[in-house]
């Protein structure tokens, strides 16, 4: 069950992305493998990388009522953009448009997956 969800999880990610690109000027895909690929390590940085960004970040956060996170998703977006070849974006504006698709999407995703399981 657990594998099921990380791969619609994936599958949404991949959604928001491809999304993005279709609505964004500004990022673009190489091919359908950069897509998966970016879906894939956009998990894996939001995973690893956003808790720890959003802890030093939450002064601020806090301040802003909350809209920094948008700032804090556009940044996940670019660092993977950063990370591999075939995934561009083209400066701030796109990544934080895109990370407004793609957290749109992911909501929408998690409404229809359903909440994560909560370890006995």
């Amino acid at each position: 069950m657990l594998l099921i969800r990380l791969f619609l999880r994936t599958l949404v990610g991949m959604a928001g992305l491809w999304l993005a690109q279709r609505f964004v000027p500004g990022i673009d895909f190489a091919d359908t493998q950069s897509l998966v690929i970016a879906a894939l390590l956009l998990g894996m940085v939001n995973a690893i990388v956003r808790p720890v960004v959003f802890f030093f970040t939450l002064p601020l956060t806090l301040v802003t009522l909350g809209l920094f996170l948008l700032v804090v998703n556009a940044a996940m977006i670019g660092l993977t953009a950063w990370l591999m070849d075939g995934f561009t974006v083209a400066g701030f504006w796109p990544a934080l448009f895109g990370a407004v698709i793609v957290g749109v999407v992911s909501w929408l995703g998690q409404m229809l997956i359903g909440p994560r399981e909560e370890r006995d």
